[in-house]
């Protein structure tokens, strides 16, 4: 038995969402941290109790019940540390998704440089840019000062010039900027981040410092005109965003309280995570993590020298999804669906989610249409999150989809559905992967817990991610290729452990799969056909080593980019039996 090199602190990770708050127990079994239970209840945010404290008290209760062991004492506050009752636990980790989207307003030198360092920059937590001012805006100051009234932000973010280098033309920028919040009340002035020519610290200090709630100044994300470094700007800014929820939210203080200032933004979490494991794989294929939650999808990479981290609250399951037409159409969500549903009928169930996103499907219709919706949002997202992937990765074709190994999926979209093969087929149609990869659910949220129990236990998260506490979907195979329906592309050959063979023809517009169970390995023998590509190569055939799961190995040969067919009827037809073969309904 492996000896843990820790003495055994238990960690209760807290995340609080827009529709649900969840309250999960880690600890040690055997010698070894493992995931223990998971205890949730709806989030409290909102009307009537707008206190995201108490949904976080009653997920504890919640978990209390399903182990027996009481967390909190009886005025409802935390027990800790651990008490020799058995009551308490060590310590508390926070990530929080919950609040209204962050108005931001980015500053910056040149379009293509520090305005895009501080898109990105602003684009890695729960905001949505309401303003722009770059040194090409020609409007005059007071014009630049009524943009900015007009916009409301509750963020401003500054970069611009490399080190040592430019200092007047920013300076010159960040003058509306100050006055602006002079205009302002004292209690409606935006937080304001620096992330650009250090030289500069002292003047912004000067002009924005007095009059900004907080002025927070970071490492230059563009030191030098070839260098983009975003990591040190996203840990100030994960600080800053929480600042701002405390002004937000009431209970978000009392959580911070609580975690011993061990609370951080979901989606940076996430991110913080997803670099981590990149670099411990060092593969050359990416790591992809997408989560579709009530307040934002989020999408973050990693590569072996970069990572990415895109949230997209317009993209959102939850009150943003009335605003969703403003990005797409009523029949590109339809496209999705099996069922012929009215466009009418449509329309009232996006705004009807946004008022109630924690609401279940209730009929096969309400089914088809949120998960419509959830292609089309995931597709959205990952074709956005796309043009910040570096250019040096590893892809079939640059027009398409990276290729990853594997793929993280979270979200309750995706974990609550009736068949793994819902999930699966709502994440081959959105994000349309290519190659070989293998696909695995995140079934209990875990991974930005994880990401936030790091900065308590660093050992923690890697024991409880080789536990086994990700669900495996299986390896997925998507060959690139362009062919006629019906004709043959792909022949694979599954050689279990004990022997036993099993074989496949995969045509093009079918999917298929072959049985291989959680925990198993096989060598799969593949021969392309027709100039298909799995990433070997056109017609490049290779046996490889494929893991199992609760799909097996499965084979999608509708081809990338994934073209459904214009007539109603037939699409309708291929989404049911596509549907059918993953074992959905």
């Amino acid at each position: 038995m492996t000896t843990s090199l820790i003495d055994g602190n238990s960690l209760l990770a807290v995340d609080v969402g827009a529709a649900n708050t969840r309250a999960v127990l880690f600890d040690v079994v055997e010698g070894e941290y493992r995931f223990v239970a998971s205890g949730s209840a709806p989030s409290t945010a909102e009307s009537p109790f707008r206190d995201v404290s108490e949904g976080v008290r009653n997920a504890i209760t919640s978990l209390q019940t399903i182990l027996g062991k009481p967390m909190l004492d009886a005025n409802g506050g935390f027990i800790t540390p651990s008490q020799p009752n058995g009551s308490g636990v060590d310590a508390m980790v926070v990530t929080l998704s919950a609040g209204p989207t962050i108005r931001a307003v980015v500053v910056g030198l040149l379009k293509e440089v520090s305005l895009e360092s501080a898109r990105r920059l602003s684009e890695s937590t729960y905001a949505r840019i309401v303003e722009t001012i770059g040194l090409t805006d020609h409007r005059k100051p007071e014009q630049k000062i009524d943009s900015i009234l007009r916009a409301r932000p509750d963020l401003v973010v500054i970069t611009g010039g490399t080190d040592g280098g430019a200092s007047r033309s920013i300076q010159k920028l960040l003058e509306p900027i100050g006055l602006a919040s002079y205009l302002l009340p004292p209690e409606k002035r935006p937080a304001v981040l620096f992330a650009g020519n250090e030289k500069i610290s002292k003047d912004v200090k000067s002009l924005v410092g007095s009059l900004a709630p907080s002025l927070h100044i970071s490492p230059n994300v563009r030191p030098s005109l070839e260098t983009e470094d975003l990591e040190p700007a996203q840990r100030e800014l994960a600080r800053m965003v929480i600042n701002i929820r405390k002004q937000q939210i009431k209970g978000v203080d009392v959580l911070d309280l609580w975690s011993g200032g061990h609370i951080l933004p979901t989606a940076y979490a996430t991110g913080r995570m997803v670099r981590f494991l990149s670099k411990v794989y060092g593969a050359k294929k990416g790591i992809l993590s997408v989560d579709i939650g009530a307040s934002a999808t989020v999408i973050s990479a990693g590569f072996k020298n970069k990572s990415t981290l895109n949230v997209y609250p317009q993209f959102g399951l939850g009150e943003n999804l009335s605003a969703l037409l403003n990005y797409t159409s009523l029949e590109n969500i339809l496209r999705w669906s099996p069922l012929d549903i009215p466009a009418s009928v449509l329309r009232d169930y996006l705004y009807q989610k946004s008022l109630y996103p924690s609401a279940i499907a209730a009929t096969l219709e309400d089914l088809a249409m949120s998960q419509a919706v959830a292609r089309q949002v995931l597709y959205l997202a990952m074709q956005s999150a796309r043009r910040d992937f570096p250019r040096d990765i590893a892809f079939i074709k640059p027009t398409l989809t990276p290729l990853f190994e594997p793929i993280l999926a979270g979200g309750a979209i995706l974990t609550g559905a009736s068949h793994p093969g819902q999930g699966l087929l709502v994440l081959l149609d959105s994000l349309q992967p290519v190659g070989v990869t293998t696909v695995i659910l995140d079934q209990n949220n875990l991974l930005p817990l994880l990401g936030a129990a790091a900065s308590q236990n660093n050992i923690l998260p890697v024991q409880v991610i080789e536990s086994g506490a990700f669900l495996s979907i299986g390896t997925v195979i998507s060959p690139v290729v362009s062919a006629s329906i019906g004709v043959p592309i792909l022949r694979g050959k599954l050689t279990y452990e004990n022997g036993v063979e099993a074989r496949v023809e995969l045509k093009y517009g079918s999917i298929e799969t072959l049985p291989l169970a959680t925990g198993e390995t096989g060598k799969l023998t593949i021969q392309c056909l027709h100039g298909a590509d799995v990433g070997f190569g056109p017609n490049r055939g290779k046996e490889i080593t494929v893991s199992g799961g609760a799909l097996g190995v499965v084979f999608d040969g509708r081809g990338r980019p994934l073209d459904l067919p214009a007539d109603t009827v037939r699409r309708h037809e291929l989404i049911k039996k596509w549907n059918w073969t993953l074992g959905g309904e």
